[in-house]
């Protein structure tokens, strides 16, 4: 093929490799073809996740609140809130969370290029591993969109994708302890992940309280249905 046939080919299908993961962000459709990416684990658990932290505005009061019932989780962290609040990360740790990767700002990747967004990537799993001691296992995309990019550093990583299989739509101004508690619920089946959020960075000012505020209710009904709450690592997904 000549150079111009090339670059021709080479003009659609890098933009085609970029934005084509993008439709796994429709639920129905990675719950059927990739349920692994759903966060889809053994029917006999859910998997109890949090977003966009650590916030020391309150970030502190999920960690009293799972303390408390005896629950870890885990908390997809930005790089640049880590970088900002490095103690916070360290005690995700200490008290027994799991730490993942959301990236380094909270920013659309469709809107970055493929070596910003592979940079941006890299310097968040190596802030989060030089912080916390642990290298990152899993990675959940801002807004839960997935590029070319993204699912290229991914695997330079060594970090397995994971979106989630219910949310709270906890980010809202009209969310409450009791819309996020019956939303979470209406979605969520044995095996599933549970989405919420421990900042409102990327959210309406004080969201973060419905989630907060939702979470003892949540946890006592996985409970009562028999189902077994805590982290991604503990749903058996592997990191590759």
């Amino acid at each position: 093929m000549r150079p111009a046939a090339l670059a021709r080919v080479a003009a659609v299908a890098l933009p085609v490799f970029q934005v084509a993961p993008a439709v796994t962000a429709l639920p129905a459709l990675r719950r059927r073809l990739l349920p692994g990416l759903h966060g889809l684990g053994p029917p006999d658990r859910v998997a109890l996740t949090f977003d966009d932290g650590p916030d020391p505005e309150s970030t502190p009061h999920f960690l009293d609140v799972l303390a408390a019932h005896r629950i870890r989780a885990t908390f997809f962290v930005l790089g640049a809130m880590l970088r900002r609040h490095p103690d916070l990360g360290r005690r995700l740790v200490a008290a027994g969370h799991e730490v993942a990767l959301h990236g380094w700002a909270h920013d659309n990747l469709l809107l970055r290029g493929p070596a910003g967004t592979v940079r941006d990537l890299t310097r968040a799993y190596d802030l989060v591993a030089d912080v916390t001691g642990r290298p990152p296992a899993f990675l959940r995309p801002p807004y839960g969109v997935l590029t070319g990019a993204t699912l290229l550093a991914a695997r330079r990583l060594r970090l397995r994708p994971v979106l989630w299989s219910c949310w709270g739509r906890d980010w809202t101004a009209s969310a409450t302890g009791d819309s996020v508690r019956r939303r979470v619920l209406a979605g969520l089946h044995g095996g599933g992940t549970i989405l919420l959020h421990d900042s409102s960075g990327a959210a309406e000012p004080g969201a973060w309280r419905a989630a907060l505020a939702a979470l003892p209710g949540l946890i006592a009904e996985c409970r009562r249905r028999g189902w077994q709450v805590g982290p991604l690592a503990a749903h058996r997904l592997t990191a590759r």
